[in-house]
């Protein structure tokens, strides 16, 4: 790392504050702003499709092996974020793991609160199903909300008996929907980007009025026995860092293999800044080794 490149990075995203009073259409246009800042991948071939009723997009890095695919599951706090706003970070896997990524426009709150982003991971992994891809040689990621979304459907998929992934990677990933981490607060002067208030916010629109304990909603409540590998990749700098600490306790504790991967001084889903941050790059090389070592 250069540290200027992650001072350079968080003097950035310090420059552009949220207003003052939550607003869904200028945050939702504030992502897809900085997805066109990130840049696209000139040399992915990219291909929409219908994912069993679910808007969808395959990207795949030259030389990747067809026979194996990574469903990936977007963050946003389940208000924000689409197939744009992570189509370069799904390049990025799609280059370190040698494997097709299919990201999903799965539906958002408050329009569509919970459970449907859940029913529409799952409408997705059945059709890769359909597809003849079989299941020890797909994964499953996502990052923030994405990353709590990947293990409330790996949770899902396990009680539904519709199969499971050789593995998984939680990036960033956000499972505790109360924000009663510790690092919420202690974190908070060092993280540009997630904060307490937004977070509930957030939360507020997915469960529209169900409990915050909720499992699907919140896996930190889950039952997580009988899951696959999962790397949690995340940054020390920021305010989510308790959530992924605590998730790969329970996961431990439930007899998963799970590798807790922690990155010093980093911030939020550092990876979706690899065009211009090495630890982004080194952060996607590290989910695609991990993904090839459990797809034969």
């Amino acid at each position: 790392m250069t540290t200027a490149q992650l001072d350079s990075l968080v003097t950035l995203l310090r420059s552009r504050p949220g207003p003052e009073t939550p607003d869904l259409g200028q945050a939702r246009a504030r992502f897809e702003k900085m997805a066109d800042f990130l840049g696209g991948a000139p040399d992915a071939k990219c291909e929409k499709v219908n994912a069993g009723g679910v808007p969808a997009e395959w990207v795949r890095a030259p030389g990747c092996d067809p026979a194996r695919a990574v469903l990936y599951l977007h963050g946003g706090g389940y208000a924000i974020g689409s197939i744009n706003t992570h189509r370069r970070l799904a390049y990025d896997i799609s280059a370190a793991s040698a494997a097709a990524v299919l990201v999903i426009d799965y539906r958002l709150a408050p329009e569509h609160p919970f459970p449907a982003a859940i029913d529409d991971a799952a409408a997705a992994w059945r059709w890769l199903l359909q597809q003849g891809f079989t299941a020890n040689r797909l994964s499953i990621a996502g990052d923030s909300a994405g990353g709590g979304l990947t293990i409330a459907t790996l949770v899902n998929l396990r009680d539904q008996k519709l199969g499971l992934p050789a593995c998984a990677v939680a990036i960033s990933p956000w499972v505790d929907l109360e924000g009663v981490g510790n690092s919420i607060m202690t974190r908070a002067a060092q993280d540009p980007m997630v904060q307490k208030d937004g977070l509930l916010w957030m939360a507020g629109m997915y469960l529209n009025g169900k409990d915050a304990k909720t499992p699907l909603a919140a896996p930190l409540h889950a039952d997580l026995k009988g899951l696959p590998p999962i790397l949690v990749q995340v940054g020390t700098a920021e305010t989510l860092l308790d959530d992924a600490t605590r998730i790969a306790e329970k996961l431990h504790a439930a007899g998963v293999e799970v590798r807790l991967s922690a990155w010093p001084n980093m911030l939020h889903v550092f990876p979706l800044f690899a065009p211009i941050l090495s630890e982004g790059r080194d952060g996607c090389l590290e989910i695609g080794t991990f993904i090839r070592g459990k797809t034969p």
